[in-house]
């Protein structure tokens, strides 16, 4: 069984030279693939390759990749601005000569407003594309685990889903089963019901009467809706063996399994086949529930 879920959760960390970061990612239920993608430390520019890392790996749901980056050497350099710490002395010398003051001090002069700057560190090409290269095997590992991790929930939901699907089928075998759907039952049935007619309808046309009985003998065969309902049962067990994304076939499925019980319902003139029709409404609904967790 190879079906997978759509619920996951991944960490993964790396680092390369002082520079260190995180991977999570987190998975939930959706309808079709919606990637979101928040990344720091000025890696923006990676965001077009993680969501096709993402893409390539996964077909639905609702996959959010968080990064996180810690750059351990100072990001900003420390600067003595030479033109404006030259002006400063110049004119302190000047003031110092004209009112007789003590000569500046060193930490008075770096305190004055320009003369040290601060300077963000710039990257060489090098240390660039080495930590966007650890940055994305990163990625790959994290969606390894994510992948891992929605494949072990799918184990789990398949194997709840197929018991789903061998109670659907246990019930369409016991429906057929019923001595009422028997022909020697359906006939006396039917037999009954048409004689009630003559009765209550002295004088209707041939053709209506025949009309009549052929309205009657459909309303009662419900072996039609039970041959839907186990061909969608073997359709169900082999998109549970099948590899890749089934969870939207197993929906559309559950919605025609559903269809076939209410039909079955509706035809029922007993209360043994009523009784089934419920169970399989109750199981099929089940199965609808989990088969939207999968991906």
């Amino acid at each position: 069984m190879s079906v997978s879920s759509m619920t996951g959760f991944a960490r993964a960390s790396g680092g390369v030279g002082d520079d260190s970061w995180t991977w999570e990612i987190k998975s939930v239920n959706s309808r079709g693939l919606d990637l979101r993608c928040r990344l720091q430390g000025g890696l923006e520019s990676l965001e077009a390759a993680a969501r096709a890392a993402a893409t390539k790996r996964f077909h639905r749901g609702n996959v959010a990749m968080s990064l996180t980056l810690n750059r351990a050497r100072a990001t900003a350099e420390v600067r003595i601005n030479d033109d404006v710490l030259e002006t400063m002395l110049k004119v302190a010398d000047d003031l110092a000569k004209r009112i007789g003051a003590a000569p500046p001090t060193v930490e008075g002069l770096l305190a004055l407003r320009g003369v040290v700057e601060t300077v963000d560190r710039e990257d060489n090409d090098d240390d660039r594309k080495a930590l966007e290269a650890g940055v994305l095997a990163t990625l790959e590992q994290t969606l390894d685990l994510l992948a891992r991790d929605r494949g072990a929930e799918g184990r789990r939901l398949g194997a709840i889903v197929a018991e789903q699907v061998d109670a659907i089928a246990d019930l369409t075998t016991g429906a057929g089963e019923l001595a009422a759907l028997q022909p020697a039952a359906l006939k006396a049935r039917l037999r009954q019901q048409v004689a009630q007619i003559l009765e209550d309808a002295a004088g209707l046309p041939e053709d209506r009467l025949l009309q009549e009985a052929a309205i009657l003998a459909t309303k009662f065969d419900v072996r039609e809706e039970l041959d839907r309902l186990a061909a969608h049962v073997e359709a169900a067990r082999e998109l549970l063996g099948d590899d890749g994304a089934v969870g939207r076939r197993l929906d559309f499925l559950a919605q025609e399994f559903n269809r076939e019980a209410n039909t079955l319902c509706s035809k029922s003139q007993d209360a043994a086949l009523t009784k089934i029709g419920i169970e399989l409404k109750t199981v099929i609904d089940q199965f609808r529930e989990q088969a939207q967790n999968i991906e």
